[in-house]
């Protein structure tokens, strides 16, 4: 069997660092490329860095091949600035980086997103990531694969004092969220890139993913 290519944007946040050394360990891959604002440390074995500040996606295009494209990028209105600032990083960037792909003959995509995610919504936050799910299922890429996970559980390299006061909630009321609630239990980082991993490798059309879905997905081993 063909070792497969995989290419990671977001290798640096939560997600993206534990999808990174998942990649890195299964006999599937044989090379994973990441790319990354600032150099990471974890260009080693199979991992091979590309460091860019991502504003011009046309100056990397012909780094944008192989078979399986993951995207783990995302920003707060901090970090962003303004709220056009996270339109920026949320939505427009991983659409880019999806037209380049599909471009450039990638069959395959797996998207990290929000649950509660809707172009129609009244939040901003969830507005810009339900516009980004539109714009990547119309890129043109065959098999899409979008995951919209609950409040992400998981050490990250900033701290968020609201999201550390959610984890807290989400422990007092997770008994609580059973049945159609399930989904918006808090879920371990390292889950959903494990499920990241196994929804592509299906290869099953345009899908989205609900984050208790997500939970049974990133826990089954699939070949």
């Amino acid at each position: 069997m063909d070792k497969r290519t995989a290419l990671v944007f977001g290798a640096s946040g939560l997600v993206g660092k534990l999808l990174a050394e998942e990649l890195s360990g299964s006999d599937r891959y044989g090379s994973v490329r990441i790319f990354v604002r600032k150099a990471t440390g974890m260009n080693v074995g199979k991992i091979s860095e590309t460091v860019s500040d991502l504003t011009d996606i046309a100056s990397i295009a012909s780094l944008i091949r192989g078979d399986d494209l993951f995207i783990c990028l995302g920003t707060t209105i901090k970090k962003a600035g303004s709220v056009a600032g996270m339109e920026k990083t949320d939505r427009d960037l991983p659409v880019k980086i999806a037209s380049t792909a599909f471009s450039n003959g990638i069959r395959n995509i797996a998207v990290v997103s929000s649950l509660g995610a809707s172009s129609s919504s009244s939040n901003y936050y969830l507005r810009i990531k339900g516009e980004m799910e539109e714009g990547i299922i119309n890129s043109g890429i065959e098999n899409v694969s979008i995951l919209r996970p609950s409040m992400l559980l998981g050490e990250r390299k900033e701290k968020r004092a609201g999201e550390i006061a959610g984890k807290v909630v989400m422990a007092i009321f997770k008994p609580l969220l059973a049945g159609k609630f399930r989904k918006y239990r808090a879920i371990d980082g390292k889950v959903v890139a494990k499920a990241m991993v196994n929804l592509i490798l299906e290869e099953k059309g345009k899908r989205i993913i609900e984050s208790d879905v997500l939970q049974q997905i990133g826990s089954s081993h699939r070949g």
